[in-house]
This record gives structure tokens, C-alpha cells and sequence, in this order.
């Protein structure tokens, strides 16, 4: 069992984690990240990212974690594949436990979890992640240009993907399990007056059909909840916006959360309750849920991080 001391610890290792690891690593902090379940994030289970700047060619998800990586150990950070599954956060410095048993001590803490999607949980679904499933539109929409998509969901996000989704597909379905929606009415006014959306309600998707080489989604089969009956749908892509679940629970009843798990932060601060705890990143963002603001919120948690330690240091 080793002891890691350091005075920022990073609990995360995609966008948010890693921006805030090369600014704090940038400032003589020595910063350790602590990977988690799924090092890079949710960015590993998107294949092609074409809405990151500064990429003018199509770059591959995992790659961009790959180089971001590379760019926070390359200033100083140092990585611990491991993950943290209890913190005490009674005192300062904070002490940090990982399943392996090691123990981390942070004189401040940077969370960036981030969010899991949720899924469908059926077995093909999986089986085409990332080659016509999706669960975010405003990351893969452009790839369905000129073809035919659907959404599974009736909140607000669905609503927005099926309306955003039709600035690229040809036809947009949307598959609800109710006779109807939950999302604002004024979404739902503009979804039913779109011309290229239709509506299918009180179904399930069932299976999603597709071919293996090269792997693509050619359709859906949908089941309607009341009736039992089937039907086949052909599609080209399925995107999954049944809402997301921050990774929050190591710290229920300690930082203060939305009703939804998201950690809540001080105005245009990623400042958390706990003084020298910070929060970026989809664990406290649900609203754009983006690489690139991801990245942004991970900046700021770091600078602040670093001024709270020289406040710290000078107190």
C-alpha cells in the first residue's frame, strides 16, 4: 500500500481532469491524476471528433485523451491508474482512498469525474457504439448527413438532439415509451411543427439491426409497450438521450448537489463548498456537456486551485 502526497489531486482523466492537470502542472504543483473506471473519459467511446479546435482533419476520441495525456506528463503530472472509491474530507490536507488500497493526500482537490450516459442496456446497442449509436448528437450528427436517424427519449434532451439532428438528417424519428413528452412545451411545439421529424410513441427499442463489415446500423426494431407489437424501422443511426448520471457518489452528503447528482460550484468559479475542493467538467456541467468547455472549466479549477494554495501558504 503506497501513500501519494501532493498538493492538487486530480480525480478524473478526461478533457476537465487533463487541462487541469497541464495548468497545475504548468505551476510547479506537482499535481497526480487519478485515472478512474474509464481513463480519457467519455471522450474514449467517440470515434470521430471533428468540433474540437484546432483539428482541421477528423481526429479519433481516444487519440485526443492520448495527446493530452502525453502533454500533462510531459510538464509534470504524474498518473496513477487507480480509483478512488472513499475521501475524508474532514480535514485538510484531504485523504483519499484508492480500490487498491494506496492512499492519496491533496492539500486540494480538483474533481472531474465527469458524467456516465445512460444506455439502453441492450446487448446490440453496445455492440454498435460509436459506429451509428451514439449518445450524443452535437457530437456525431454531422456524420448522418443526408441520412435517416432516431432518438430514444421524451425530456428535453431528446427533444433538442432530434431538433438539432435535423440541421444533418434527412428524417428524424423519435421513440418514446409514453403518450407523451416531458420536455418544455416550447420544445415540444418546435418538435411537432418540424416537417422532418415524426413521432413514434409508446415504444421500446427492442434491438438495434446492423451489419458487421464494415460496422454500421441499418435499423431498429421497436416494441410497442401496450400492444407487444413489433416493427422494424430503417435507420441509419440511433442516438440515446435518456439523460446522463454524474459520477458523484463518492461525495453525497458532503458537497452540495443538484436534484439531478450534478455537483453545484460558486458563481463563474469551479469552487465547490469545501474550501481547496473544485469541481469541472461534466460532473458539473449539464447544460453543454463538451469537450471543449469541459477543458475550459478544467483551466479555471486549476488557476483557482493555485491561488488558493498561495493564499494558503501565505495565511
Amino acid at each position: 500500500m503506497a501513500e501519494h502526497r501532493t498538493k492538487v489531486l486530480i480525480l478524473g482523466s478526461g478533457p476537465a481532469g487533463l487541462t487541469a492537470a497541464i495548468y497545475a502542472a504548468r505551476a510547479n504543483l506537482a499535481p497526480i491524476v487519478v485515472a478512474g473506471m474509464q481513463p480519457g473519459g467519455q471522450m474514449t467511446i467517440t470515434t470521430d471528433v471533428e468540433n474540437y479546435p484546432g483539428f482541421p482533419d477528423v481526429i479519433q476520441g481516444p487519440w485526443l485523451m492520448e495527446q493530452m495525456t502525453k502533454q500533462a506528463e510531459h510538464v509534470g503530472t504524474r498518473f496513477v491508474h487507480d480509483l478512488v472509491t472513499s475521501i475524508d474530507f474532514t480535514k485538510r490536507p484531504y485523504v483519499a482512498t484508492g480500490d487498491s488500497g494506496d492512499t492519496f493526500i491533496g492539500d486540494s482537490i480538483i474533481v472531474a469525474t465527469g458524467a456516465s450516459a445512460r444506455w439502453l442496456g441492450i446487448p446490440t446497442e453496445k455492440q454498435f457504439q460509436g459506429f451509428g449509436v451514439s449518445a450524443c448528437a452535437t457530437c456525431d450528427g454531422f456524420f448522418f448527413r443526408g441520412k435517416e436517424v432516431a432518438v430514444v427519449g421524451g425530456g428535453n434532451t431528446a427533444v433538442e438532439e432530434a431538433l438539432y439532428l435535423t440541421n444533418h438528417a434527412t428524417k428524424v424519428t423519435l421513440i418514446h415509451r409514453r403518450d407523451s413528452l416531458r420536455a418544455e412545451k416550447m420544445l415540444q411545439q418546435r418538435l411537432f411543427a418540424h416537417p422532418k421529424i415524426t413521432v413514434v410513441w409508446d415504444s421500446a427499442v427492442d434491438e438495434v439491426v446492423g451489419k458487421t463489415a464494415p460496422p454500421g446500423v441499418t435499423g431498429i426494431k421497436l416494441r410497442n409497450v401496450k400492444t407487444g407489437a413489433i416493427q422494424d424501422l430503417t435507420v441509419d443511426g440511433l442516438f440515446v438521450a435518456i439523460g446522463h448520471t454524474p459520477n458523484t457518489e463518492l461525495f453525497k452528503n458532503v458537497l452540495d448537489m443538484d436534484e439531478n447528482g450534478y455537483l453545484i460550484t460558486a458563481p463563474d468559479s469551479t469552487a465547490t463548498k469545501l474550501d481547496g475542493v473544485f469541481a469541472c467538467g461534466d460532473v458539473q456541467d449539464h447544460v453543454y456537456r463538451q469537450a471543449v468547455t469541459a477543458a475550459g472549466t478544467g483551466c479555471m479549477a486549476a488557476l483557482e486551485a493555485d491561488r488558493f494554495l498561495a493564499a494558503a501558504a501565505h495565511g
